[in-house]
């Protein structure tokens, strides 16, 4: 049995589906979950890693344990801690952490880390880069107006399509050969926003301009909806990346045994939420 928390998740989501079609039992947790979220079989459960006591009935008898951190838990200074002891104590013997590039790149502290990796279970380590699916939040501006709206509009960075971090997390919890293992994963070439902005208008069959913000005007509506620590540093990724920020990592290619998808990939594969 295989244990995924953050599982209605960009990752978390076909991350179960594709150790379903593995042949794995699997449990996917979720703080909501519901029947419309997994395939059919998957044993579900409402919990949090917050909630260790909650989520030991879905780690007792497991095998592997894929652990995804809400970004709320992560400000609130979360412990995970007792998600470990928890899998320790059910006989999981193995932990797949999502953790970020940003602590190799010395923006995001460590802790969780750490914390797997002292906690005596076999471990390894995903740093993604960013998220192909950030562009959702452009959605409504594509659907209305055609147009994406964004700061650093020729600043590239090669962000990577969940699916295939579902894809390296789905090896990484079935393949003991990982065990110890820290991979950075981006896509396979750098794309700045108004690249993306393209792409998007390749993938609907109609031009999508592209309007660069100043990055107060980004600020005021990331606030919005995002802490401001969490803004900050963001923007600092997207306007002022590091080398190693900027650089394709061969992790994803050597896990997975094939390039890993381009950004235009992944707007074909989404382009109904921007028509």
């Amino acid at each position: 049995m295989i244990v995924v928390t953050g599982a209605t998740g960009n990752v978390g989501r076909p991350l179960v589906k594709a150790l379903v079609a593995a042949g794995e039992q699997v449990t996917a947790v979720s703080r909501a979950v519901s029947e419309t979220d997994v395939p059919a079989g998957v044993r579900q459960l409402r919990a949090d890693v917050a909630d260790p006591e909650r989520l030991k009935p879905a780690l007792d008898g497991a095998d592997a344990l894929f652990l995804l951190t809400s970004g709320d838990f992560t400000l609130a200074g979360g412990d995970v801690h007792g998600a470990l002891d928890a899998a320790r104590a059910g006989g999981v013997r193995r932990v797949v952490l999502l953790s970020s590039q940003g602590v190799g790149t010395l923006r995001h502290p460590p802790a969780y880390e750490e914390a797997v990796k002292q906690s005596g279970l076999e471990w390894t380590v995903l740093r993604p880069g960013g998220f192909a699916s950030n562009a959702f939040l452009w959605g409504d501006a594509v659907r209305a107006t055609r147009t994406v709206a964004a700061p650093f509009g020729d600043v590239a960075l090669p962000v990577i399509d969940p699916d295939d971090i579902a894809a390296v997390a789905a090896l990484t919890l079935r393949d003991a050969g990982h065990d110890g293992a820290t991979y950075v994963l981006t896509g396979p070439d750098p794309v700045s926003p108004r690249q993306q902005a393209a792409a998007i208008g390749d993938a609907i069959g109609e031009p999508v301009g592209f309007v660069e913000q100043s990055e107060e005007e980004a600020r005021t509506q990331m606030l919005a909806f995002m802490p401001e620590q969490v803004v900050e540093a963001t923007l600092a990724i997207l306007g002022s990346p590091t080398p190693d920020e900027q650089r394709v990592s061969p992790d994803a290619e050597r896990v997975l045994g094939r390039p890993p998808r381009p950004f235009a990939e992944w707007a074909a594969r989404n382009a109904a939420a921007f028509k």
